[in-house]
């Protein structure tokens, strides 16, 4: 799908688009958990928005285009010492960005199948939908500063440490076994959603 994408600038600006909205979302929607949960530091800092321009991380936007699977957005800001329940409460924050972007796949997935768009379109909508499964499932994985190492609460010295943990994952994508351990999972739910 991404070659079509690319080779189609009305297409890769729309992908583009979508691809920033994603981000945003998912930034923002740890956010919002976070003030829900009464921490105030992300509406302090001006985080509690949906605008995207305020969640980009120029180099995970980069990363996720050029592999168009995987990247991050700017992390988003909360000080523990404001919630009531810091471990659970920190992993309700770091949950709802994942959740975000499945809600995200699910809505595009009613879109693509109630308006049967032309091919071109639906190839966006496509993609949009893969793109924010892979990045919830790329979230999902529990290393930092990724949101599974909040979820599943990894207390690992070696996978805490965030030089390791930042070669983990490098090593990942560079040998393509993150596709290998994401996209069956990945490639499953799309069947379900489209």
């Amino acid at each position: 799908m991404l070659p079509l994408l690319f080779s189609n600038p009305y297409a890769f600006i729309l992908f583009f688009g979508g691809l920033i909205i994603a981000i945003g979302i998912h930034e923002a929607a740890h956010c919002y958990m976070a003030d829900h949960l009464g921490d105030p530091t992300p509406r302090a800092l001006g985080r509690l928005t949906l605008n995207p321009l305020a969640h980009l991380d120029p180099l995970g936007t980069i990363v996720i285009l050029v592999t168009g699977a995987f990247g991050w957005g700017k992390p988003s800001p909360f000080d523990p010492y404001n919630l009531k329940n810091p471990r659970s409460d920190t992993a309700k924050i770091a949950l709802a960005g994942p959740v975000s972007n499945i809600l995200l796949a699910v809505l595009l997935s009613f879109l693509f199948r109630l308006f049967s768009p032309p091919y071109a379109l639906s190839t966006i909508l496509y993609s949009l939908i893969s793109l924010n499964i892979n990045l919830a499932l790329f979230n999902l994985i529990p290393l930092p500063p990724l949101d599974g190492s909040k979820i599943f609460l990894i207390r690992s010295p070696l996978l805490t440490n965030p030089q390791t943990s930042y070669f983990i994952l490098i090593l990942l994508i560079a040998t393509g076994l993150i596709g290998t351990i994401l996209f069956p999972i990945s490639n499953f739910l799309l069947q379900i959603l489209v």
